[in-house]
């Protein structure tokens, strides 16, 4: 089905490989499109439940965007080229109801740490590298990565990563609130898997109404405190408010439908 990735749906969680490890899981034209691909089943998909994405090999998550392809890009290029990530995949990422975390393995750079953190979070391996090196070409973050990194770090380190262009490895990301667990790259994928089947035992309707006022939070939303009043009443709309209400006060597990 995919050219550049790898799916593997088994017990409600889609894996996603970006395989192009000879590239170092380089995002090109390609992957992006496939990406796109990738994000609409997730969404439409209810057999999806929550969602992983990876690199290929231990080196990379995605060590960037595929250089080559600036060559011939002008003002208008740039532009479109980062507008169509952005709708295609990283805007979609970010504002899925269903849990997508990027399990990163070895190099996150540039437009590969920019995927990470269109994420809802993140884990990483002890070899993990992140950095936004875009000044090195005399370019900027171009898929999100100087607002989503700000957010997640604050203002101060975020400036300093970006203008400098430096690395850093897992455990500084993980002090700094950019990745939220350090696994050895072994147990990575599986470990992350164990979180998102945990969430899987959640009221899924209800998952997804956090995902976006966390979202709403982050992004200093004016109306995020009615919205959370909108969203708590909407929960008790559903089956599973009833059940989980239920559950807990017959002290049995809930089983919950999403309805």
């Amino acid at each position: 089905m995919y050219t550049t990735l790898l799916t593997q749906l088994e017990n409600g969680v889609l894996t996603v490989t970006i395989n192009r490890p000879d590239k170092m899981n380089a995002l090109n034209k390609d992957v992006i499109a496939e990406l796109g691909q990738v994000v609409d089943e997730i969404y439409n998909n209810a057999e999806i439940k929550t969602a992983l994405f990876t690199g290929a090999g231990e080196k990379a998550f995605v060590a960037g965007a595929d250089i080559s392809e600036f060559t011939t890009l002008d003002k208008d290029g740039g532009m479109e080229l980062a507008r169509r990530g952005a709708d295609l995949v990283f805007n979609r990422i970010e504002n899925c109801s269903k849990p997508i975390v990027a399990a990163i393995n070895g190099f996150a750079l540039g437009g590969g740490c920019e995927l990470a953190m269109s994420c809802h979070f993140r884990t990483a391996s002890e070899n993990a590298k992140f950095g936004q090196p875009e000044v090195n070409l005399g370019l900027i973050p171009g898929y999100g990565g100087t607002q989503r990194l700000t957010k997640l770090i604050g203002k101060g380190k975020a400036m300093e990563l970006i203008l400098t262009a430096d690395m850093i490895g897992a455990e500084e990301a993980k002090s700094l609130g950019l990745v939220n667990h350090v696994f050895p790259i072994a147990d990575l994928v599986t470990k992350t898997k164990d979180i998102l089947l945990k969430i899987q035992t959640k009221a899924p309707i209800a998952v997804g109404h956090s995902i976006a006022l966390v979202n709403d939070a982050s992004n200093c939303h004016p109306d995020g405190l009615a919205h959370e009043i909108e969203r708590f009443g909407a929960c008790f709309a559903t089956e599973d408010t009833k059940e989980g209400v239920s559950a807990f006060l017959n002290k049995r597990k809930a089983a919950f439908q999403g309805k």
